[in-house]
């Protein structure tokens, strides 16, 4: 059984990482975080887990949540994930987790915590539903991390001010109380952080965004073909050599993604030569992306429809993670002197 001090006897760093259970995952999510994660349960003792308590501060009807859950479980391991090399647990079933938030938060302070850029931009779009656990959505963010005592915790950009502030709390933890939490730092495994652009020009590919703009790995084909061919072009390039727009960049990057090295070049040296036919690509890009998507969303499918198997895995990870949990909160108590026998 993977533990902490297995870790630490094998020289094997901790990674942690969390997806909240409020949407299919999508091509960003895998191109961006889920490869990597899969490169990385060879070489790391890796927690991930599956944030439900962070769906609840903006999203408090639980009546779809067990479905979510295991959908995303079922997804990652479609994806390659093995629970024997990673430790997969849902955030709820690590009662640890809540009880270093809860010491974490007298160490928070009210104005910091206004300060963040995602409780700032969740005030300005659920102005009805300003909780306590939107305020200190990265305190429990710094416990999921702290309680493994993690070093790395791969973060996109929007996750970066949470990470500074983890270390923020595991510094002050251990000025006022001794060492007890390394720092953890952001982790893309050496490589540029891949950003899956979305159909409609407009940024990446987003969950919450516009959903005909993303691909999920659940999207059926055709409805992946239909996506795809209402993507923004335009009338092509007047002059050879021409830059590309951001939207038909964006077309080129996600074929990058999926598309033979032949195929790039062809479409490459159609547009430098003004004879793009920009329907033909989308036609292309939709097979290739089909060709793609199309045997994880089966697997996944396959994998989600043994219930009894996802328990197990999701019981055996939460087992797992509350041994490293345990250790870390031993630490705390005694840190904090609140072990009284």
């Amino acid at each position: 059984m993977s533990t902490n001090n297995e870790a630490v006897q094998t020289g094997r760093q901790i990674v942690v990482s969390g997806v909240r259970p409020t949407g299919n995952l999508h091509l960003g999510n895998y191109f961006g975080a889920l490869r990597n994660y899969v490169k990385m349960q060879n070489e790391y003792q890796c927690y991930f887990f599956i944030a439900d308590l962070h769906s609840l501060t903006t999203h408090p009807d639980t009546k779809e949540l067990k479905e979510n859950v295991l959908h995303v479980v079922s997804e990652y391991l479609a994806c390659g994930l093995d629970p024997d090399k990673v430790v997969l647990y849902c955030q709820s079933d690590l009662p640890q987790t809540a009880e270093l938030y809860l010491f974490l938060n007298m160490m928070a302070y009210k104005g910091e915590l206004e300060k963040t850029t995602t409780f700032k931009d969740k005030v300005r779009l659920q102005p009805e539903n300003v909780n306590g656990g939107l305020l200190t959505y990265p305190v429990l963010m710094a416990a999921d991390i702290l309680i493994h005592r993690a070093r790395l915790v791969p973060v996109g950009k929007d996750q970066e001010q949470h990470l500074e502030m983890t270390r923020t709390f595991a510094n002050r933890f251990n000025h006022r109380y001794g060492d007890v939490f390394p720092e953890p730092k952001a982790f893309n495994y050496g490589e540029q952080l891949l950003k899956v652009p979305s159909l409609d020009g407009a940024g990446k590919m987003s969950k919450s965004e516009n959903q005909y703009a993303t691909l999920y790995l659940s999207d059926e084909d055709d409805l992946i073909r239909k996506k795809i061919m209402k993507a923004k072009t335009d009338a092509g390039p007047s002059e050879p050599g021409s830059v590309k727009p951001d939207y038909i960049e964006n077309m080129f990057d996600l074929m990058k993604l999926v598309s033979r090295q032949e195929v790039i070049e062809k479409f490459e040296a159609d547009y430098d030569n003004c004879n793009i036919r920009y329907g033909d690509m989308k036609k292309q890009l939709a097979e290739d992306m089909v060709s793609y998507i199309a045997p994880i969303r089966q697997k996944a499918k396959n994998i989600r429809a043994n219930v009894s198997d996802l328990n197990i895995i999701l019981k055996v990870g939460a087992q797992k993670a509350a041994e490293s949990a345990d250790r870390t909160l031993q630490e705390v108590r005694k840190a904090m002197g609140l072990k009284y026998f």
